[in-house]
């Protein structure tokens, strides 16, 4: 594979993402923050390299939240990257919160959702926040059904105030998307999805074909030994790392789907973005499919 070491982040094409048109490999911050994504980075210097060598290999979305440290990772955008360049679509997320030794603590009543908004434009030193994921607690790395009126009302009248700009749902089922729609338009959906984790298809199909995108995260998470072994094989027949076979397959598998791969290394990171440039051939797609009914 060639890009190695400078990834064409245009090759993977681009989607829409409320009004704004990004390349489809962008980053997740959240593994700038300290062990358990709780407390500061393990290298401060080193955090703020990544984010400047990010955007300077061409990533034009990043993915964050306040809760994320909780406050380090915007911090590290802000300190990083401020003043933002003008084609940078910043994510954040509310729903969340962390508890004094790290614990995830759901973030869910309206003071709480106002003072989430306000804390994320603070700490990222912006006036209105591009698109705000909100993240239902309804299950915990899988969706479960349950209402989110309440929530989406809130931030639907903080989008009022000019202070969002777009809205977005995370770990969320077709049904909390489509009941959410009724409040407010929804741009994007982020959950669980990876090779062995294909539950959303169905979900992924019908966002693509109603303009939304599609954020996976957990994309190398949750593998069998044998579905491991599988996606190996195939990356050493590529000659790619399995992260790359796995962000390329993803890609590859729907227009819509944007990817966030996070890291606190700069190697990792090249290595990351070097995915937008892996086609995989049709043969390494059809093994890659048959992982997800391995056990």
């Amino acid at each position: 594979m060639t890009g190695i070491a400078n990834p064409d982040l245009s090759a993977a094409g681009t989607w829409t993402l409320g009004d704004r048109t990004v390349k489809r490999m962008g980053y997740g911050a959240m593994q700038l923050a300290g062990p358990g994504v709780f407390g500061p980075p393990r290298d401060h210097d080193q955090a703020v390299a990544v984010l400047r060598a990010a955007i300077a290999a061409g990533v034009d979305h990043i993915d964050t939240s306040d809760y994320y440290g909780p406050y380090v990772t915007n911090r590290l955008i802000h300190e990083a990257l401020h003043p933002y360049p003008a084609d940078l679509t910043i994510v954040t997320k509310l729903g969340g919160r962390r508890g004094d030794q790290g614990e995830w603590l759901g973030a869910f009543s309206p003071d709480e959702l106002r003072r989430g908004v306000e804390s994320n434009l603070e700490n990222l030193g912006l006036d209105q926040l591009e698109v705000v994921n909100m993240r239902s607690m309804h299950g915990l790395h899988a969706p479960g059904e349950g209402p989110l009126e309440l929530q989406l009302e809130t931030l639907a009248a903080l989008q009022q105030q000019g202070l969002i700009r777009h809205i977005g749902l995370s770990n969320v089922t077709r049904k909390q998307v489509e009941d959410g729609r009724r409040i407010v338009p929804i741009v994007c959906v982020q959950n669980a999805c990876n090779l062995a984790n294909r539950h959303d298809d169905g979900l992924i199909e019908w966002l693509a074909g109603e303009g939304i995108a599609y954020v996976p995260f957990f994309p190398l998470g949750g593998f069998s030994p044998l579905q491991s072994d599988a996606l190996n094989a195939v990356a050493a027949g590529l000659g790619a790392s399995p992260m790359q076979v796995a962000l390329a397959w993803l890609l590859q598998h729907s227009p819509n789907v944007l990817l966030i791969p996070g890291t606190s290394s700069l190697g990792h990171l090249r290595e990351n973005l070097a995915a937008a440039d892996l086609v995989l051939p049709d043969e390494a797609v059809a093994r890659l499919d048959a992982i997800g009914g391995q056990a």
